[in-house]
């Protein structure tokens, strides 16, 4: 059997700017990182503890240390998705086994997860919650033109307009984080043709997005907040256009292609997306967004400082990870 020594580090990574969504501001990133060492390599995987779901670094730390014998025992990616439940503990744990078994075989992961040969993909730049005017200015500074804006309770439908005068090139995202009211969703909705608007993101909290089955408008709406795994899908389709899958809440890159194969086989859209995080963390999610229709991939640009050989960003586009980093 393989031996293997897990080293398990949290990390607080202080922000360009404070980072805000209708549930609160963030001043810097909190992840936990892996590493597992065999035969002389070694394999990285970091995740995201989500507040939203109860878990904080320390949680997410005892939960890695309760599989520590099975994991350092050699335990498989695929008796990993039945040890640990899915989110940011197995998440880490997961793409740390990637990334390691890419490195013994010295096959790509890519190659391993069967995808296709990775190539830049366009991100979507996040504006964080503001007023009006703060999220215009931020908007004619972003890179790309594909920008996903933060909204709150109420106020959206400003904030877009604000957006679409300053970027009127861009494609615009509407994120809600479950904060819309029904009213709103219904003004938003209805201008958002002639606002650049191209998905709405989570407008109702989860659990009570039954609304959406005779929502208003055209407008594509995606899960986020709603969905986790691939067992979510059949319910998702029911009311959204599209999906939001992340790794952290997935439970890692098994998971998480998993649930993208099983949206596209559902007929919804895929975005592949991201927690607020460097470049480590989004390594994996580059691949997944392989798959996807869209990706939200811009956490590293967040960062003060991000992972020496982290990912590289162009005009909107991101680039895949090299195997320095990651896979």
């Amino acid at each position: 059997m393989a031996h293997r020594r897990m080293t398990i580090t949290a990390i607080s990574s202080p922000l360009k700017a404070p980072f805000a969504i209708s549930r609160g501001t963030k001043t810097h990133a909190e992840t936990v990182r892996v590493v597992l060492e065999e035969a002389g390599k070694a394999g990285r995987g970091e995740s995201v503890p989500y507040g939203r779901y109860g878990e904080t670094p320390q949680s997410v730390i005892e939960e890695i240390e309760a599989a520590r014998a099975e994991v350092e025992g050699g335990i498989s990616r695929e008796a990993l998705q039945a040890r640990m439940k899915p989110g940011a503990a197995r998440c880490a744990v997961d793409c740390a086994l990637w990334d390691l078994e890419a490195k013994l075989s010295g096959q790509p992961v890519w190659q391993l997860a069967g995808l296709p040969e990775p190539k830049p993909v366009e991100t979507a730049v996040t504006i964080s919650l503001g007023v009006p005017e703060e999220m215009a200015e931020a908007a004619r500074a972003a890179p790309g033109r594909l920008l996903k804006l933060k909204l709150g309770s109420e106020g959206g439908l400003a904030r877009i307009e604000a957006v679409h005068g300053a970027r009127p090139d861009a494609r615009l995202i509407a994120d809600a984080n479950e904060g819309l009211s029904a009213a709103e969703l219904a003004a938003i909705s209805r201008k958002a043709a002639g606002l650049g608007l191209v998905l709405i993101e989570q407008p109702f909290a989860a659990g009570k997005d039954e609304a959406l089955l005779k929502r208003p408008g055209a407008i594509a709406v995606c899960a986020d907040e709603s969905a986790h795994t691939a067992g979510d899908i059949q319910m998702i389709a029911r009311m959204y256009d599209a999906v939001n899958v992340k790794l952290d809440k997935a439970g890692g890159l098994t998971e998480a292609l998993a649930m993208a194969r099983a949206a596209k086989a559902a007929g919804l859209g895929v975005m592949a997306g991201c927690m607020v995080a460097g470049s480590l963390s989004m390594a994996p999610a580059v691949l997944l967004a392989q798959l996807a229709d869209a990706a939200d991939l811009d956490g590293p640009l967040w960062l003060a400082e991000d992972v020496e050989g982290g990912l590289a960003y162009t005009e909107g586009f991101v680039s895949p990870p090299g195997a320095r980093l990651w896979g």
